[in-house]
């Protein structure tokens, strides 16, 4: 009986080892180089006092709310667009499949490389967008350039890139439904907005609260789409808690760029915690 209780958790030993490795010992060394003045080849202790600076950063304010902002946004569109598409690409359309692979094609595309690519696209002057919007009349904002609109555009950028993601979530949970309730529903006269509300949008509960969580999770932590297209500018207009860390460690502020990685750590994880036991207890409720 003990052999039989103890022996599975064998099978759990080469995970728990590369778990240390890759993300515990990390983790731990990143608290701890918060707390000295360190290069590659030397470190000094200096306790808080990386993280009284960090705080006293001027763009950290603007950094935190863009930080929200951009995870809030992001995330909304994502699980509203998800939703839209996965309800599409699961009815019965011609060349679903092509559809399907379509929408997710975006999520396989380097980062970097759709940040260069929608730079050049939004250019006010000379870009794509601009000039079917000057066609048609419409004289196109100056979208990476205007203070009122890089942080948005940025977004929007983020969304079509990551939407296809949240679809696959979502076409999943909806294929998951058992076909005799739709059919019971079409029994009872039920038409596909009766369907959708009273079947797929309860029931696909599970795949939008996962959407939520990776997509908020992502977008609290976006870093690499917003420095290839607006590097936090025009000024600090677009900087996020991310960016305003990469630039401290451009300077050579090593440990006061750590103290800040393990302030967006603590800020996406009191964010992101409470919302999935939130979100898990609702579901259970339900």
């Amino acid at each position: 009986m003990v052999r039989r209780s103890v022996y599975p958790y064998w099978f759990l030993l080469p995970a728990a080892v590369v778990y240390g490795v890759l993300f515990l010992a990390p983790t731990f060394a990143s608290f701890w180089f918060s707390l000295t003045r360190w290069t590659l080849f030397e470190s000094h202790f200096v306790g808080l006092d990386n993280f009284v600076t960090f705080f006293r950063e001027p763009a950290l304010v603007k950094g935190f709310v863009n930080t929200l902002i951009y995870g809030v946004v992001t995330s909304g569109a994502k699980v509203v667009l998800g939703l839209l598409l996965a309800v599409v690409l699961t009815s019965r359309i011609v060349a679903r499949g092509y559809l399907r692979s379509v929408v997710f094609f975006p999520v396989l595309v380097s980062t970097i490389g759709v940040g260069l690519t929608f730079t050049v696209l939004m250019n006010p002057e000379r870009g794509l967008i601009n000039q079917v919007l000057g066609a048609a009349g419409v004289d196109g904002p100056g979208w990476l350039t205007d203070p009122s609109w890089a942080l948005l555009s940025v977004a929007a950028v983020d969304v079509w890139k990551g939407v296809g993601l949240a679809t696959l979530i979502y076409i999943a949970g909806i294929v998951s439904i058992p076909q005799e309730y739709f059919e019971a529903a079409r029994v009872d006269g039920a038409g596909a907005w009766a369907n959708f509300r009273h079947l797929i949008l309860p029931l696909a509960r599970p795949a939008t609260v996962t959407v939520i969580i990776l997509s908020l999770i992502g977008g609290l932590r976006s870093f690499d789409l917003i420095w290839a297209m607006t590097r936090g500018g025009p000024g600090f207009t677009s900087d996020v808690i991310a960016s305003v860390i990469y630039k401290q460690y451009q300077a050579g502020f090593y440990g006061l760029s750590t103290a800040g990685n393990v302030v967006l750590f603590v800020v996406v994880t009191a964010i992101v915690l409470p919302l999935s036991r939130f979100l898990n207890r609702k579901e259970v409720e339900i």
